[in-house]
């Protein structure tokens, strides 16, 4: 059952998880679809009728407490759940909470980037991470009903591979969009305006929810807590999403124009003589006909961003011909003088592969092969 009883205990080991998935699968399709018709009275009360499902509450919590890879990291409450009695606790806490709990602040951590640099991430408490699970089935299916096709960042069924595939049937041989607008966000996650993706999320039952979750503040070990006025936290289960939904219309402002048939504009086609903007978070590229256009869109997008919050970082944002290559999402694009496309793996990726190799070889000194092999296959195999 969807509602079933709430009772004061679960027996956790007990739950018919199959049962529960398909319940939410279920509803999240009944959303996608009345979506897709535009029945927005239909779509609010189907999201409302997931805010309350007891199997939306008990996924979240088993997501949030023995998949994701995060569980084992606390809040700043410092709790985790890694055994069967406390996941059960958390499910009730979160259910009978759902209408009253009060987000707390997340912990700021550090990890290092490639490039050197450090990226905040901000871990919320675990009840947070489990109402942040509830409130993404009941948002995504919507967005996702409207999101943009050459849209592939943090959407379900859809990965790196698709928007490189994408980039290939839009530049191989033959194509006349040569100039590309290769462009990077300024931490796009840090700078998001709180009121215009408030205004977005329009009568979204969960929206003031995530008013709080946005507005919870940080507490940074050795500096204490500071409030949030902008942005969403990186490491929140629901800020991917978050920024999907601020950057939804970039297509739009790009001037990417769509095909005027019914079943080709159903599947995203553009006309010939439109711009394509293929985006994976706040990575993307456009592709242009000449190198006045992949300017003025530059300049368009500029001006769309900023009230949203947010701007180009103009290091690593260029305007390049396709014949001298660019980089995106760890692969290397490029048209060479013959007229064919090569995509390969990027120096900088091939790079950071060859180091993390080196690294752990070195960890395994004086290691069996047999502890080499079940160390190096998993990198490996991930890499090809």
């Amino acid at each position: 059952m969807v509602n079933g009883p709430e009772g004061n205990g679960i027996d956790w080991d007990a739950v018919n998880w199959r049962a529960c998935e398909l319940e939410v699968q279920r509803l999240r399709q009944r959303i996608f679809k009345a979506a897709q018709e535009q029945d927005w009275a239909q779509v609010r009360n189907l999201q409302k009728l997931m805010l309350r499902s007891r199997s939306n509450t008990l996924l979240s919590v088993r997501q949030a407490t023995q998949r994701n890879a995060g569980r084992v990291t606390a809040g700043v409450d410092g709790v985790v759940a890694l055994t069967s009695e406390d996941r059960a606790k958390v499910a009730v806490q979160v259910h009978q909470g759902r209408g009253t709990w009060k987000p707390l602040p997340v912990k700021r951590v550090y990890i290092p980037k490639a490039n050197g640099k450090q990226r905040p991430l901000g871990i919320p408490v675990i009840v947070d991470r489990c109402h942040q699970g509830r409130v993404r089935n009941a948002l995504e299916p919507e967005w996702e009903a409207r999101f943009e096709h050459r849209s592939y960042g943090f959407r379900p069924g859809r990965g790196c591979q698709d928007a490189i595939e994408m980039l290939f049937n839009t530049l191989r041989k033959g194509s006349t969009r040569v100039w590309i607008l290769d462009a990077d966000l300024s931490a796009a996650f840090d700078k998001i305006d709180h009121d215009r993706l408030l205004s977005a999320l329009g009568m979204f039952p969960g929206r003031k929810q995530i008013g709080q979750w946005l507005r919870a503040g940080v507490f940074e070990p050795g500096k204490g807590f500071s409030s949030t006025k902008e942005g969403t936290p990186q490491g929140g289960v629901i800020s991917p999403l978050l920024l999907n939904v601020a950057l939804h219309g970039l297509e739009e402002a790009a001037g990417v124009r769509l095909a005027t048939a019914p079943s080709q504009r159903a599947v995203g086609q553009t006309r010939p003589d439109s711009t394509v903007l293929v985006r994976y978070a706040d990575d993307f590229v456009v592709c242009c006909f000449t190198e006045q256009q992949a300017r003025e869109v530059k300049a368009r997008l500029a001006e769309w961003l900023k009230p949203r919050g947010l701007a180009f970082n103009e290091e690593k944002t260029r305007v390049v011909h396709l014949e001298d290559g660019f980089d995106f999402l760890g692969f290397n694009l490029r048209r060479y003088l013959v007229g064919k496309l090569l995509i390969k793996p990027s120096k900088a990726a091939v790079k950071r592969h060859r180091e993390r190799l080196s690294e752990v070889m070195h960890g395994l000194r004086g290691s069996n092969e047999k502890a080499v092999i079940v160390r190096l296959n998993p990198i490996i195999r991930g890499w090809a």
